[in-house]
This record gives structure tokens, C-alpha cells and sequence, in this order.
């Protein structure tokens, strides 16, 4: 144990004060191989790491709560595209994960669980995923896809979590789960992770990072405000531009502007140019659309809002 531990507060004194959650996930989060070193810094990052960890949780289940799977479950086969990608990395990583806890390495486990949170989930999938939850028809099959990808993720995490994150897990688990306890559970049985459709969304994630990067500048300069006021040119080669046109006008969703043109530019790299949007925001959606006001029973709602309100909803089929 390094002398931090000494020079800082007891662990009686730190349990008491911060939870024996946040003591287990720092012992889980420390490579005992080496020195254990634990002051008032260390413990502030493991609260971050915990809050990550237990907000975006909070959102998996917020967002499950009307979804009953022997119901609502849309097969795999019916899934929308980013779903089914949602689910091959979750799978991808409980597998590395399991390796890991085999040879009891707890430490990988935390960190990647972190990134997860963090990335793949809060900055990527669960971003794109928030226009589809809160905007189509509540019974919708976008919306019904979308729950089911969250509905295994968060069965798969609370396994991954329940043997460093015990109480959070088991506190979740009896709200979400049929069984006694997460404890009588093993862990999800996920389908083999398709490598293509992985490698396909990591060069769209890559793009939507420069794209996010393009529209900071734009609102760092005073341009533009939310990314929602962008129309955005991509113009790139094959084989980026195949993977991003085969997404159609779902492009849009993945990239949370209102609107994205494509431009087919042979031996080209990447470019990204961000416009300011002229068209009128819609209340309810807050995409800038040239369709607001098309019904004039509901003037501030563009055609898709009325659609997915008062009609048969718009058809998603990539994300």
C-alpha cells in the first residue's frame, strides 16, 4: 500500500464518508500488481467514474420502462441498422470482458466500462438514439427497435457491473429484472459480434467526429448554436461514401444536423463543410425544416412531427 493511504484519511473514515460502492469500484479500479495508492484526488475521479457509470444506467432504464419484451421485442432481424451495430459492439466487449475477468483482472474491466459509458454509448449511440426515442409513435417500430437494443444492453451491463458495482447493480435489478437476484444470473448470451457492420460504423463514427469538430468551429465563431441549425457537404471516395450514403436520409439522425448532402469526389479525402440553416425550426423536434407550417392546425410542427403525431409516422430504417 503506498504511504497516500496514510497521509490521506482511514478507510473506515472514507467508507463512511463516500460509500462502500465507491470503495469497491476503486479496489476494482486498481491494478494490484502494484502499489495502491488512494488520496482525496483519486477518490474525486472514482466518484466521476461511478456517476458516469450510474447516470447513464438511469437512462437505460428510464427508457425501457414502457417496454415489455414478450410484447414490444422486435427480432433481430427487423432491427434498425444502428441497433443491431449497438448490439455486435456490446457483444464485442463482453467478450473481452469475461477474458478479463477470467484471469481476474478487474481493473481493464472498469476502465473499458467507463469508455463504453462514455463513448460508445453517451457520445455516440444513445446521442443519435434520443431524436428516435422522444420523437416517432410511442408504439412505432423505430421506437420498439430501439428498445430492444436497450433492453439487452442493460441486461448485459448490470452482469458486467454486479461484481464490482454490487448494491448499484442489485438496486437496478429490482426494478428491472424476473429473477430473485443479478447474482442468480449469468451472464447475456449476445450473438457473434458482425465484424463488418463494426468496421462499417467505425469509419462513420470517425466521420461524425470530424463533422462534430466542423460544427463546434462554426459555433465557437458565432454561426450557429445547437448542431441542428447545420446543414452539412461531405464530400469524400469510396469506400466512406458508399458506408454513408447506404444510411439515406437517416444520415441526418446519425450526424444530429438537419440536413446532409453527399458528394462523390474520386481520389478525394474527406472535407466537411457546415452551413447555417435558413429554414424554421420545429417546436417539437427542433429540426430547421422548409416543411414547418405545412398543416395549418399545427403551424410550429414540420411534416414528420404531424406525421409521427397524427398520422402514420415516419419510417426510419438505419437509425
Amino acid at each position: 500500500m503506498s504511504k497516500s493511504l496514510g497521509n490521506t484519511v482511514a478507510p473506515q473514515e472514507i467508507s463512511n464518508k463516500m460509500g462502500a460502492e465507491i470503495i469497491r469500484l476503486w479496489c476494482a479500479a486498481t491494478d494490484y500488481s502494484g502499489d495502491l495508492g488512494i488520496d482525496d484526488k483519486i477518490l474525486a475521479r472514482v466518484v466521476d467514474a461511478y456517476r458516469r457509470i450510474r447516470n447513464t444506467l438511469r437512462f437505460l432504464l428510464a427508457n425501457v420502462s414502457d417496454f415489455d419484451p414478450a410484447k414490444d421485442a422486435v427480432p433481430a432481424d427487423q432491427l434498425l441498422e444502428i441497433d443491431r451495430y449497438a448490439l455486435a459492439r456490446a457483444a464485442e466487449l463482453q467478450a473481452e470482458i469475461l477474458a478479463h475477468y477470467e484471469v481476474y483482472e478487474f481493473h481493464p474491466v472498469v476502465a473499458k466500462l467507463q469508455v463504453y459509458c462514455s463513448e460508445d454509448l453517451g457520445a455516440f449511440y444513445l446521442d443519435v438514439l434520443k431524436d428516435r426515442l422522444y420523437t416517432t409513435a410511442p408504439k412505432s417500430l423505430a421506437r420498439r427497435s430501439a428498445q430492444t437494443a436497450l433492453y439487452q444492453i442493460t441486461h448485459a451491463m448490470l452482469r458486467w457491473m454486479a461484481p464490482f458495482l454490487s448494491f448499484t447493480a442489485e438496486e437496478a435489478w429490482k426494478v428491472f429484472g424476473t429473477s430473485e437476484s443479478i447474482f442468480m444470473e449469468t451472464y447475456s448470451d449476445l450473438a457473434k459480434p458482425d465484424a463488418a457492420l463494426l468496421a462499417k460504423w467505425g469509419d462513420i463514427h470517425q466521420v461524425r467526429d470530424l463533422v462534430n469538430k466542423k460544427i463546434e468551429e462554426k459555433r465557437t465563431a458565432g454561426q450557429i448554436g445547437a448542431s441542428l441549425q447545420a446543414n452539412i457537404l461531405i464530400r469524400c471516395d469510396d469506400p466512406v461514401f458508399s458506408e454513408l450514403a447506404s444510411l439515406g436520409d437517416d444520415l441526418k439522425f446519425v450526424f444530429i444536423t438537419s440536413q446532409v448532402a453527399l458528394e462523390h469526389v474520386k481520389g478525394s479525402g474527406l472535407s466537411v463543410d457546415v452551413n447555417p440553416s435558413t429554414d424554421q425550426k420545429c417546436e417539437r423536434c427542433w429540426h430547421y425544416r422548409d416543411d414547418v407550417g405545412h398543416d395549418a392546425a399545427h403551424p410550429t410542427l414540420c411534416c414528420r412531427c404531424t406525421s409521427n403525431l397524427y398520422g402514420a409516422g415516419e419510417t426510419r430504417r438505419v437509425a
